[in-house]
């Protein structure tokens, strides 16, 4: 099978973890570096690539069939917009707006357009997550009724020195962070139709917050309370629980959900079950039978990129379609909207 030509828009931190999955994927090779840095041409030319300043270089000089934006949130929909333009189908890097406005142009776009888009929530990839869905759909933990989760951990200052678009509005950790969160907590729970929230900036003093408590009402009645905080010494993250990236460090002791029903728990990612038997036996007197469902580990970008090879070939739908991340991108902005004026946000 001819590999696909793919280009990588952006070349940060996903950027050039998007270039070296390429360097090792058997579907696709990476034909071009997009970034107007003096250093993204190195880069290229070290991956055997082509090198552009601009996306309208790429597209009007090289054409390739599919293009991956990493670039910083503020860019992804004019780009993604100017690839379904040229007929290019285009992974779009989370969140797919910075705003649920552009997100619904971006949406349209897509409807319209034969190229595919996909959105890139690459924990939609995890067999980790695909495993706990199973988990949560079979009746197991008898009905649904209440996640926990959290997503705490510690940015160094590089991280914004690196990026400082990153310290201003649209770029806190709800929209950078809490949005992979959020599509995690609807493949588990279903959809999420009711948010409030406190933030903090008391840490950094940035103008987006460090810290934020979230509470959570889905369609189905489970109800959701989440802590999220970038500036918070502890492992009870997805990134350092999962055991997927290695660029983190993990700690298998740790989970960052706990999904809960009337028969039993699930404890992601370490997958350990506590359940009764029958509801018979669900009871605070009597001992839960524990058993800890066997994990499977995967890099979930990877999985990814094979996905959108697949769209790119005409073989599959987007797993994560620019519907979802429209959805994802509205409970955010809803988290955000709660925070600020400490109301319950509906959403529909």
């Amino acid at each position: 099978m001819k590999p696909l030509h793919i280009a990588v828009v952006g070349a940060g931190l996903i950027g050039r973890t998007h270039m070296a999955l390429l360097a090792r994927s058997p579907e696709a090779q990476l034909c071009a570096v997009v970034d107007p840095a003096p250093a993204s041409a190195a880069l290229a030319q070290q991956a055997g690539a082509l090198h552009f300043k601009s996306l309208d270089d790429l597209l009007a000089q090289a054409r390739p069939e599919g293009v991956i934006l990493a670039t910083p949130n503020a860019l992804h929909v004019p780009q993604a917009l100017q690839c379904l333009a040229a007929g290019v189908g285009v992974l779009v890097e989370k969140p797919m707006a910075p705003t649920v406005a552009e997100g619904e142009q971006l949406w349209r776009a897509a409807q319209a357009s034969p190229a595919p888009v996909l959105v890139g929530h690459h924990r939609a990839h995890s067999p980790l997550m695909a495993q706990a869905c199973a988990v949560a759909r079979s009746g197991q933990l008898g009905r649904l009724v209440a996640v926990m989760g959290s997503a705490t951990f510690y940015k160094p200052p590089t991280y914004f020195e690196d990026g400082p678009w990153r310290t201003q509005p649209g770029g806190g950790p709800i929209l950078i962070n809490m949005i992979h969160e959020v599509h995690n907590l609807r493949m588990l729970c279903g959809e999420i139709v009711a948010v409030q929230a406190m933030a903090s900036q008391a840490v950094r003093g940035f103008a987006v917050e460090d810290t934020v408590s979230i509470s959570l009402r889905f369609a189905s009645g489970v109800l959701g309370s989440f802590l999220l905080s970038d500036t918070a010494a502890c492992a009870r993250s997805w990134e350092q629980t999962s055991q997927e990236n290695p660029a983190y460090p993990s700690y298998a002791d740790e989970d960052c959900y706990v999904l809960t029903g009337t028969l039993g728990s699930l404890s992601v990612p370490t997958m350990r079950l506590k359940t009764y038997p029958s509801a018979a036996d669900a009871s605070w007197w009597k001992p839960f039978e524990c058993h800890t469902e066997p994990v499977l580990r995967q890099d979930p970008l990877a999985r990814q990129l094979a996905h959108f090879c697949q769209l790119l070939r005409g073989e599959a739908l987007p797993l994560v379609s620019a519907a979802d991340g429209l959805a994802n991108l509205r409970v955010t902005e809803a988290m955000a909207r709660a925070a600020r004026t400490g109301a319950v946000v509906e959403l529909h």
